[in-house]
């Protein structure tokens, strides 16, 4: 009698316990669930309406967390191994903020080629008797996105009542390109001290136009030094899967073995550091 008491106390217990510790885990499941996705939601609103495009985090978020619980699915039920199926998963997970921070330098890069010819159709519109304002919307109505984007922003600010200089401290704030920061600094002073804006603008449309055309002369020079790069990064990699189709059996043993995890960490190490120094050689600042 009194074992089967103890008995039914301890099953009671047990299930007690479990119980608490589902619902805790629920809880916090929960709560991480609730901050990811607002944390996802907030960033992935701010970047993108950076750069002017409008979409519903909502839907982004639901695609996010579809692409980070399929492909890695996929990638077990192909390869049945768990290396790859968490590097699948990792890569899920990264690749958001990695596909927004390749969208934001094509971007930059797109903005500072068009500040040359910007600043030459502003010192013409201020060599033709408009208005600095004036001569903003044209640009705003003559060249495409991003920079109409940017300037047009900049436009309905002042507007509002926001001057000149703030306006253009926010723009800079939102598009870090070292040029724009030249420039920016240049129209101030220029402003302040009561220089000649046309010839300032003449000036800067001229040195930018003189370094695009230096960067890619640079670019030129070093593609080949890039593409060795590129080439010597995947050859491995192209080696590996042509040895792993023939001695599968052998080469097998990277991914079941301590050892052989060890050596696709060094692997993996010393590609990171080769591809990096390469990039690091053959990137030259103007």
């Amino acid at each position: 009698m009194f074992s089967s008491l103890l008995y039914w106390i301890i099953l009671g217990l047990v299930f007690t316990t479990a119980a608490i510790l589902a619902w805790l885990a629920v809880n916090s499941f929960r709560r991480f669930w609730a901050e990811y996705q607002n944390s996802f939601s907030e960033s992935t609103m701010s970047n993108l309406s950076d750069m002017f495009m409008f979409v519903d985090p909502a839907r982004l978020f639901l695609i996010n967390i579809i692409a980070i619980v399929l492909i890695p699915l996929l990638t077990w039920l192909i390869s049945r191994d768990n290396i790859i199926t968490v590097a699948a998963l990792i890569g899920m997970v990264i690749l958001p903020w990695w596909v927004y921070s390749v969208m934001r330098k094509r971007r930059l890069r797109k903005f500072e080629s068009q500040l040359p010819d910007a600043f030459m159709m502003i010192s013409s519109s201020l060599q033709s008797g408009a208005s600095l304002t004036m001569a903003l919307e044209g640009l705003v109505k003559e060249q495409p996105a991003p920079l109409s984007q940017e300037f047009s922003l900049l436009i309905r600010q002042q507007r509002i009542g926001v001057d000149l200089e703030q306006g253009l401290t926010n723009m800079e704030k939102r598009l870090p390109a070292p040029d724009f920061q030249v420039a920016v600094s240049a129209i101030k002073i220029a402003r302040e001290v009561g220089g000649n804006l046309i010839e300032v603008m003449e000036t800067l449309a001229d040195t930018l136009r003189r370094k695009a055309t230096m960067e890619g002369k640079i670019d030129s020079l070093t593609s080949q030094g890039r593409l060795q790069g590129k080439v010597m990064t995947g050859l491995p990699i192209l080696l590996g899967v042509v040895l792993f189709q023939i001695e599968p059996v052998a080469m097998s043993k990277l991914f079941t073995t301590p050892i052989g995890w060890a050596t696709l960490g060094v692997i993996v190490v010393m590609e990171f550091l080769g591809y990096v120094a390469i990039q690091k050689i053959t990137s030259i600042d103007v």
